[in-house]
């Protein structure tokens, strides 16, 4: 009877350890660090956090993730597409966005964020010339809202698909698609 107890605790034990093999691995798959998350955008969950805001750059935004980790807080923008080879710098530019916001809110540098591809992730160093290029992309914004608004803007983009997308289309005289 001993010998019976043993075998199915042990068959219980090793459940219990492909469970949380799985579970690390699938926690692994979703591109995010390990740590507590703290903010979520993605509506995924039914809870929409309010928007991060920074007086000094006048800037706000929403990041997919927060996650709290031994480095810090860790900013995650999930995007639907495959992974290029190295992220779109617009995709870099938004989550540099993002660490400034944080690294405002949380009065503490944020090392790193995370850029989540349906295949891929990548880690991106939030460094100081990575922060100055936010500020001067920001500036360079504001300069374009100030500027006379007879002055046409070019498209920025060769995509067709980008144009299929654009809510602008119908006003667009340089339109792709």
């Amino acid at each position: 009877m001993a010998i019976w107890l043993f075998l199915v605790a042990l068959v219980l034990a090793g459940l219990g350890l492909l469970l949380l093999v799985r579970a690390r691995r699938a926690y692994h798959d979703t591109g995010l660090p390990m740590g507590r998350i703290i903010y979520v955008d993605t509506g995924a969950w039914n809870r929409c956090e309010r928007p991060l805001f920074s007086r000094q750059y006048r800037l706000t935004g929403k990041p997919d993730y927060l996650v709290r980790s031994p480095a810090g807080v860790i900013p995650v923008e999930v995007k639907s597409a495959t992974s290029p080879q190295q992220p779109y710098p617009a995709h870099v530019l938004q989550l540099a966005a993002y660490c400034l916001l944080v690294e405002g809110q949380e009065s503490r540098a944020v090392p790193y964020g995370i850029i989540k591809y349906a295949d891929k992730a990548f880690e991106v160093d939030y460094t100081p010339s990575l922060q100055a290029q936010v500020v001067d992309a920001l500036q360079a914004m504001r300069r374009g809202l100030r500027a006379d608004k007879r002055v046409g803007v070019e498209r920025s983009h060769d995509e067709p698909r980008r144009c299929l997308g654009c809510g602008y289309r119908d006003q667009c005289d340089q339109c792709l698609a």
